[in-house]
């Protein structure tokens, strides 16, 4: 399906697509992917935050970094259309962040609690925004597991704090609340999916998976 010269959709084009799902779940490949598959039709919104950079970061490329002092400022002159704490660090994206990708579509990768204030906020911007709200699931609760202790740079504690936020996601997602779930059991078919969302291809809103039967239980 790839193909960098078929235009977006321009129905969902000023549609930001805002991808949720716990860490472990391959976002960050599956999006690196879309974006390289089709170069310059997206804009992925630079978050900032407070965490230090790791290895191979760059600032204003991953994300923006700041001092906690300077992103509370910015949260107090109301600069971010979403912010959460996520493992002692804050993250957020900023009205800014969002206006600098024009004509680009923008998307979106964000935890729960900005998922959250982007539902109450994006219908009161001038015009309102009406994101896609996608979810990227594991295929099982032991698999989110093995992947994530498979990486070894997590500590027990930071893994742990995954985990709960994990049960958090899940447990929202089984509300229905999402537009679109995927669930990656297949890098290649997931990919497939997030692209024919992402780009607007007929059908786009049909192509999504059911939610497994998860129990978060599993996760505690």
């Amino acid at each position: 399906m790839s193909g960098a010269q078929t235009p977006i959709n321009p129905e969902v084009l000023n549609r930001p697509l805002v991808c949720c799902g716990p860490s472990g779940t391959g976002k960050s490949t599956l999006l690196n992917k879309l974006f390289a598959d089709h170069p310059g039709q997206f804009g992925f919104s630079v978050s900032h935050t407070t965490r230090n950079p790791r290895a191979g970061e760059e600032n204003g490329r991953e994300y923006h970094f700041v001092s906690r002092e300077e992103f509370m400022r910015r949260v107090d002159n109301g600069e971010f259309l979403e912010w959460a704490e996520f493992g002692g660090n804050c993250y957020g994206t900023t009205f800014a962040a969002l206006t600098a990708l024009h004509p680009k579509r923008c998307i979106l990768d964000i935890e729960l609690q900005g998922v959250l204030q982007l539902r109450s906020k994006a219908p009161l911007q001038s015009p309102p925004l009406n994101p896609v709200y996608l979810f990227l699931a594991p295929p099982t609760i032991a698999e989110l597991k093995k992947r994530l202790s498979g990486r070894g740079t997590e500590t027990d504690a930071s893994i742990r704090k995954r985990l709960d936020a994990a049960k958090k996601e899940i447990e929202y997602a089984q509300e229905g609340k999402h537009d679109i779930y995927l669930v990656n059991t297949d890098l290649g078919v997931a990919g497939d999916k997030l692209e024919k969302v992402a780009m607007g291809y007929n059908g786009w809103e049909e192509c999504g998976d059911k939610l497994p039967d998860f129990d978060v239980k599993e996760l505690e």
